[in-house]
């Protein structure tokens, strides 16, 4: 497979899994917001903004290009973090900037995927002007529940009607990646908020664990089983640590051969860490040194991008989440 095709096959994998998590990171919180009257919206609005590695300033800035009225970035609202985060297509990480992201390499590798991804990639691209109208004139839900039902029927599609194939690996690494990434940025900003006990209910409902916790546990959510749960459950799908079995998996079949000592793969090497030390740890030793741990997954998830495209794609960098004071940091991603 050419480099450049499993570059755009990594990155499409990507992009829908961002849109989708940040989809439902955001209709949770703001749901929440109007549930608990009690929750303070800047706070809320902090805590959005530094679970996508964004600024207040930058919130301040996309309200003002759309003449809403945010305040002051003390008190940011939560209609301007929704139109950075979720309409903004200035901002690279917003959902409209990574479904267009994703079309476009889809548009670039449509021999390698499926017709019915391709159009299902197309048709959510080309729905998405008529979905921002109807989410800022009347409420952002609709557009939420929209980008959540498009990917996944596009997941649904990714597998159902590709061949378990190198392209379908690349695809799928590229998602599990994407999905350690953002969990654990959610859980870490939640822990590193000042709050001695977040609330879980609405960590669990961000991931769609909610239902799959209380299923499993047959209880009400406290930290010690919750933070097992998304940590360290095989089952579900999205936890950290079966995400990153799943990626393990997909780079041990794309390079199957195995040395007699060492590990010859960078990416596998450090993912293989990550699940270790995962794995391998007393639940109270993970609970209670998790803002660490979540630091560590970050970084190993970056370093591993990284080496990947080292070794497959050999043309651009990853992106690279950072927080650094109150910005976002990239550098070069996929190509378009």
């Amino acid at each position: 497979m050419l480099s450049r095709i499993a570059e755009s096959l990594f990155w499409i994998g990507r992009y829908v899994e961002r849109a989708e998590d940040t989809a439902r990171i955001l209709d949770v919180h703001i749901h929440h917001l109007l549930e608990a009257p009690v929750t303070s919206e800047a706070d809320l609005c902090q805590s959005l903004l530094a679970i996508m590695g964004m600024s207040t300033h930058e919130a301040d800035d996309a309200a003002a290009l759309e003449g809403l009225d945010s305040r002051d970035s003390a008190s940011v609202n939560a209609r301007a973090v929704t139109e950075l985060l979720a309409f903004d297509v200035n901002n690279p990480c917003s959902i409209v900037s990574s479904l267009g992201a994703a079309r476009a390499n889809a548009r670039g590798v449509s021999e390698a995927i499926s017709s019915e991804m391709w159009e299902a990639l197309n048709v959510t691209y080309n729905s998405l002007p008529s979905q921002i109208d109807l989410g800022r004139r009347i409420a952002p839900y609709a557009f939420f529940r929209f980008v959540r039902e498009r990917a996944a029927i596009i997941a649904g599609l990714t597998e159902s009607t590709m061949s378990r194939d190198d392209a379908w690996r690349f695809m799928v690494l590229g998602r599990s990646l994407e999905r350690v990434d953002m969990l654990a940025r959610l859980l870490s900003t939640a822990v590193a908020g000042g709050d001695p006990s977040p609330d879980w209910v609405v960590l669990l409902r961000s991931c769609s664990a909610h239902e799959a916790f209380l299923r499993t546990y047959r209880r009400e959510p406290e930290p010690t089983p919750a933070a097992e749960f998304l940590l360290l459950d095989r089952l579900f799908p999205r936890s950290v640590f079966c995400a990153l079995s799943t990626a393990e998996e997909c780079l041990a079949e794309l390079d199957p051969r195995s040395n007699r000592a060492g590990m010859a793969d960078e990416s596998r090497r450090i993912l293989g860490h990550l699940r270790t030390n995962l794995e391998f740890r007393r639940i109270d030793d993970l609970v209670q040194d998790l803002p660490g741990l979540l630091d560590a997954v970050q970084k190993g998830c970056s370093s591993a991008s990284a080496s990947l495209a080292e070794r497959y794609f050999r043309q651009t960098s990853p992106i690279e989440w950072a927080l650094e004071g109150s910005g976002l940091r990239t550098t070069p991603a996929a190509p378009r």
